[in-house]
């Protein structure tokens, strides 16, 4: 599991942690059964607080992504293939719709909000 946090970034830690992992565990990187690492061990390898980590971590179990077993930790959650796909373009919706209406909010029509996702999909 790779995590880079920003303490520059407009999003909370947490935050930052909750989509950095659920987008692991979406694409397959964390596979179902994996299991997390102990929320102290996080908190201490990130240098960031232990009730920082446990929120995400509530985040993800909220979103059905994670379980936590008492006494064994926290494991990511056995999601089939066909709900990956769905809770992956679920996650991009919301994203592109938070970005669409901040373009609206700058004057841009839909012609000009597509031919700019279309500049940046095709960006080396």
């Amino acid at each position: 599991m790779n995590l880079t946090i920003s303490a520059t970034c407009e999003k909370p830690i947490y935050q930052q942690l909750f989509e950095q992992i659920s987008a692991q565990i979406v694409r397959g990187e964390l596979p179902g059964g994996t299991c997390l690492p102990p929320i102290r061990t996080v908190a201490k390898e990130l240098r960031i607080s232990v009730i920082t980590v446990k929120k995400a971590w509530e985040e993800l179990e909220r979103q059905g992504l994670i379980v936590s077993i008492t006494g064994k930790g926290c494991f990511v959650a056995e999601i089939h293939a066909g709900e990956l796909d769905d809770r992956r373009a679920d996650m991009a919706l919301k994203r592109l719709g938070q970005e669409v209406a901040y373009c609206k909010s700058l004057g841009l029509d839909e012609t000009a909000i597509t031919n700019i996702v279309h500049q940046c999909f095709h960006r080396p």
